[in-house]
């Protein structure tokens, strides 16, 4: 028997209290986008899943194949006819049993999916305005570019901006670097260089992240570097926006007392749009 929410009632009728994702944040996420029945890059959603898995040392069935997962999600799709457009989770969390040592590593998933308004991706430049989360910090490792279903400080930075009045919040890693946004990876750029943290410093390696990088790559006058970017020298960007596969790319208009410009991302958005077959 155990206790749940003051009632008294049969263990086996609560899955949770052996659920390693539940008690542990034993599990890992992928979050893709679907549009016309295809998901967005699904080859670099897939290797870098199974390159987590390997992190953390779960076991990777025979059978989970990228044909193998494509099929699974699509299914989902195509049973709540979301084909259109869709916006798909994979959680995947290794097998009850155990307590921090697990009694083997096999694994489980779950997909579920919600539809989306738009198949292209939208553009919004109006006010958005971002400060530095200072409260908590992401440690320089490995495990912190993995998405892992430990995202405590992504949930009380989104309430300390939501007690703010902000857009977003910026995390910091704990050498007082910028790492990344709370729902995707940061971008500044000054001049005609453009900027983001490297993954050593903590952040998701984000699917949205390599295809901004490889775009940037082939504008005229425009130079990609991956350094370490402190929160001085946003404060001397031209530019900054943010970046993840479901929105996008969305520009910060305002931070702390600083107005910016939208012109280069306007630029990458349209780029972008131009590489899903969406312009």
């Amino acid at each position: 028997m155990i206790n749940f929410n003051g009632n008294i009632v049969e263990r086996e009728t609560n899955i949770l209290t052996q659920n390693r994702a539940f008690l542990y944040g034993d599990a890992l996420f992928e979050t893709v986008k679907i549009v016309d029945g295809k998901i967005l890059f699904l080859e670099e959603h897939y290797f870098r899943l199974m390159a987590s898995m390997r992190i953390v040392r779960m076991e990777i069935p025979m059978n989970f194949t990228m044909e193998y997962l494509e099929e699974q999600i699509l299914s989902v799709v195509e049973a709540n006819s979301f084909s259109d457009s869709a916006r798909a989770r994979i959680t995947v969390y290794r097998n009850d049993g155990g307590y921090y040592l697990p009694k083997n590593n096999t694994i489980s998933f779950l997909i579920n999916t919600t539809a989306l308004e738009n198949k292209a991706y939208t553009f919004n430049p109006t006010l958005y305005e971002v400060d530095l989360y200072k409260d908590f910090y992401i440690s320089k490792q490995l495990l912190s570019t993995v998405k892992t279903t430990n995202k405590i400080i992504n949930v009380t930075a989104s309430i300390y901006a939501d007690e703010n009045g902000l857009d977003n919040c910026i995390l910091l890693n704990d050498a007082k670097n910028v790492v990344e946004a709370l729902q995707g990876n940061i971008f500044m750029l000054q001049g005609n260089k453009l900027i983001t943290p490297p993954v050593s410093e903590g952040c998701i390696n984000g699917i949205m992240r390599m295809q901004i990088i490889e775009l940037a790559k082939k504008i005229e006058n425009i130079t990609v570097v991956q350094e370490a970017i402190s929160p001085f020298d946003l404060q001397k960007a031209d530019e900054l926006f943010l970046t993840n596969v479901i929105k996008g790319i969305q520009p910060i208009t305002k931070y702390r007392k600083k107005d910016f410009s939208v012109a280069f991302s306007t630029l990458i958005f349209e780029k972008l749009n131009q590489h899903i077959g969406q312009n």
